[in-house]
């Protein structure tokens, strides 16, 4: 830990966390309606327009702005929809695209004018990618300089490195591929009632890999706290993979007995059916999570055999200029503190390159 960790005042919550964030799967799993939005035809018209507009105009998809994909109704009900996940629940389904009546490159402009009304897109690797594949392109689960997502393996509970996680789903698997999420704020009023003598473990900060992706050559990790308690907010940062693969550094020291018991209870109640919540992507589906307050897995799948039927979703992360305030804690891997900042999360890209938004898998 260096000197400036050790001086970050590693608070927490004065009690148990209440309000629409802490959530149990069992009982949102009943309510569907309230969190599931179907597009209207009048939307889909809307959003139709729009994307002509921007082929008309000849714009490249990184390029798109608010401004260039007008949705004159559903614009405010994005803007609804936003509210409800960045100080809501933490996450919403938007249901109905009809993305087998476009080509790939027509759902993306159509996927990245949405998320322009959602935030600012930023990237989610070292390539400068905007817009991102989620595809099995048969790397093994295990290589430390692989991503979870390019398998077929179950993802784990974890969160990203941005205000919002957005995927679009092209293709469903043949089976399996559910999606699963749980609440931070459950998590924490659960462990605070069955071990509490475990929570300050979590809000201390843990060496996790950069797996590969490290803006200086010479760091191979950075340190985070998993919770973090600001501005009256409960902010969640995992990636248990990450954090066991930056053993492999000689800096770095082994876990230790009381931080696995956490990390393990960490799990073991982010697997229990009674507090997360699954949901099956259908084609067309498009979910929305606030990576502050919401982890996010992926169940194992079988997918087709057919290279036109495999698995396949577009995934955006994105920026929200009325997002939440981010602790010190976080800067080691969010870089600035900035609220809406396209360089807050995200990846620095090394000299040379630029945002893009391929429509292929890399």
């Amino acid at each position: 830990m260096s000197a400036q960790q050790e001086s970050f005042d590693y608070r927490m919550p004065p009690g148990e966390i209440t309000g629409p964030s802490a959530w149990y799967g069992t009982d949102l799993a009943a309510r569907s309606q309230e969190w599931i939005r179907p597009f209207s035809g009048s939307e889909l018209d809307e959003l139709d327009a729009a994307m002509r507009g921007v082929k008309e105009r000849g714009l490249e998809i990184v390029d798109i702005e608010r401004d260039d994909f007008p949705l004159p109704t559903l614009g405010p009900a994005l803007d609804e929809v936003r509210q409800d996940v960045l100080r809501g629940r933490g996450f919403a389904l938007l249901r109905g695209l009809p993305v087998d009546h476009y080509s790939i490159e027509e759902s993306a402009i159509i996927y990245f004018g949405l998320g322009a009304h959602m935030g600012v897109a930023i990237s989610q690797n070292m390539k400068g990618h905007v817009l991102g594949h989620v595809k099995d392109l048969g790397r093994h689960e295990f290589d430390p300089n692989s991503r979870i997502y390019q398998t077929t393996a179950r993802q784990q509970f974890h969160t990203d490195t941005c205000d919002i996680a957005a995927l679009l789903c092209l293709q469903p698997a043949k089976s399996g591929g559910k999606s699963a999420i749980v609440s931070a704020a459950t998590l924490y009023n659960e462990i605070r009632r069955r071990r509490p003598d475990l929570l300050p473990v979590l809000f201390q900060p843990f060496s996790t890999d950069w797996r590969g992706d490290s803006p200086l050559d010479s760091v191979g990790h950075y340190a985070l706290p998993i919770l973090s308690w600001h501005a009256g907010l409960l902010y969640c940062r995992y990636v248990r993979r990450y954090i066991e693969s930056a053993r492999r550094f000689d800096d770095v020291l082994p876990l230790t007995d009381q931080e696995i018991e956490a990390l393990d209870l960490f799990d073991e109640l982010s697997d229990d059916p009674q507090i997360h919540l699954k949901m099956e992507f259908r084609q067309g589906d498009i979910q929305f999570l606030h990576n502050h307050q919401t982890l996010h897995d992926r169940t194992e799948y079988e997918d087709w055999d057919e290279p036109e039927k495999k698995r396949h979703l577009l995934r955006l992360w994105l920026n929200c200029r009325d997002g939440w305030p981010l602790p010190e804690s976080f800067l080691p891997r969010f870089f600035t503190l900035e609220i809406g900042s396209p360089g807050r999360g995200g990846y620095l890209l090394p000299p040379g390159c630029s945002l893009n938004a391929p429509l292929e898998a890399e």
